[in-house]
C-alpha cells in the first residue's frame, strides 16, 4: 500500500477552501473558530530566552530554590496565598483539558461534515471526551512531572559544575547531555500526544469507544506500518515551520498588529482558522489511506448513483 503525504495535504487544502471560502460566512468562522478554540486550549505552545550575566548572577541563580524557601518561611501569609493560586491553577487547568477533550471531537465533527455545530458534537460525544479527559489529564501531570525531574536534574548538574569549576570540555559535555535530554523528551511526549490528537481521536470518533480502545486499535495499526506514522511527524514538523514562518511575516506586514490580535484568545483561534482546519483535515484524509476501518469521512454520493437508485 502507497502512502501519500502530497495527496492528503491537498485534498484538506481543498476541504478547508471549499468550507470557509465557497462561499465565505463569517458566522461560520466564528462558530468553527469556536470549537478550534476549545480542541487547542491544552495544546503546548512557548517560547525561550536568554541572557549572560556575571559570577554574581550565578551565585543568586543557584541559590535562588534556598533564597525562595527561607522568603516562604517569613511571609506565612503569601506562602497561604501562593498556595491558594496554585490550586485555583490547578482547577483552571483541570477544566480546560476537559473542555478541550470535547472541543478535540467537536472541531473534528465539523470538519468532516463542513459543518459549523457546537451544541450537537457537544453532546454526542460526551462519554469520548470524558474519556479523553481522563487520559489528557493524567498524561498531562505525567509529562510536567517529567519536565520538572529534567529541570531539577538540569539545575543539580549545573549548580555542580559551577561550584567544582569544571574545565570547559566537562562543561560542554554537561550542557550537551541537558540539552540532548530536552530534546528527546520534545520529541517522545510530542510525538504521543500528536499521535492522540490527530489519529486516536479519529478511531474514538469513528467508532464510538473510549481512550483505551482507541490507542488500541491505533496501536495495532501503527505496529504494522510505524514508519508512515513517524514520517507523518517529521512532516508535520516541517509544515509547522513553514507556518512559524508565515505568521512572522504577517506580524512584519501588519507592524505586530496582526500578532496581537493572534495572541488574544478565541480570536487568534479565527484568524489561524485556515491553517487548524487544513491540518485537521490532512489529519483525516492521511488516515483514511489506510482502510475504511480509519476512514471517518462520509461516503461520497454520486449524482449518477442517485439517478440508478431511483430508477431501481
Amino acid at each position: 500500500m502507497h502512502i501519500s503525504y502530497s495527496q492528503p495535504l491537498s485534498a484538506g487544502w481543498n476541504r478547508m477552501k471549499k468550507a470557509l471560502f465557497q462561499p465565505f460566512d463569517l458566522n461560520k468562522w466564528f462558530r468553527v473558530g469556536f470549537t478550534a478554540w476549545l480542541a487547542g486550549l491544552t495544546d503546548c505552545r512557548g517560547n525561550s530566552s536568554g541572557n549572560n550575566g556575571s559570577n554574581n548572577n550565578w551565585d543568586e541563580f543557584f541559590s535562588f530554590p534556598q533564597t525562595a524557601w527561607d522568603w516562604l518561611l517569613d511571609n506565612p501569609v503569601w506562602a497561604n496565598l501562593i498556595i491558594v493560586g496554585l490550586i485555583i491553577l490547578f482547577l483552571v487547568i483541570t477544566v480546560c483539558i476537559w473542555v478541550s477533550s470535547r472541543g478535540k471531537f467537536m472541531f473534528l465533527h465539523n470538519v468532516i461534515h463542513d459543518k459549523a455545530e457546537i451544541s450537537q458534537p457537544w453532546h454526542e460525544f460526551r462519554k469520548q471526551g470524558n474519556s479523553l479527559f481522563i487520559f489528557q489529564f493524567f498524561w498531562g501531570w505525567f509529562a510536567f512531572a517529567v519536565f520538572a525531574l529534567i529541570l531539577v536534574y538540569s539545575f543539580v548538574t549545573g549548580r555542580t559544575l559551577y561550584e567544582t569549576h569544571a574545565s570547559r570540555a566537562v562543561v560542554f559535555a554537561g550542557i550537551s547531555q541537558m540539552v540532548l535530554l530536552f530534546v528527546a523528551y520534545l520529541v517522545v511526549f510530542g510525538f504521543i500526544s500528536l499521535l492522540l490528537k490527530d489519529f486516536v481521536v479519529q478511531i474514538m470518533y469513528k467508532q464510538k469507544v473510549g481512550i483505551l480502545r482507541g490507542w488500541g486499535k491505533f496501536l495495532i495499526l501503527f505496529s504494522k506500518r510505524a514508519l508512515p506514522f513517524i514520517i507523518y511527524g517529521l512532516f508535520i514538523f516541517v509544515l509547522g515551520i513553514g507556518v512559524m514562518i508565515a505568521v512572522i511575516l504577517f506580524a512584519v506586514m501588519t507592524c505586530c498588529v496582526g500578532l496581537l490580535l493572534i495572541a488574544i484568545p478565541y480570536i487568534g483561534a479565527v484568524i489561524l482558522l485556515p491553517i487548524s482546519y487544513t491540518f485537521r483535515a490532512f489529519s483525516v484524509e492521511f488516515l483514511a489511506q489506510f482502510g475504511d476501518e480509519y476512514n471517518v469521512l462520509p461516503p461520497v454520493v454520486h449524482l449518477a448513483d442517485d439517478l440508478e437508485t431511483e430508477e431501481g
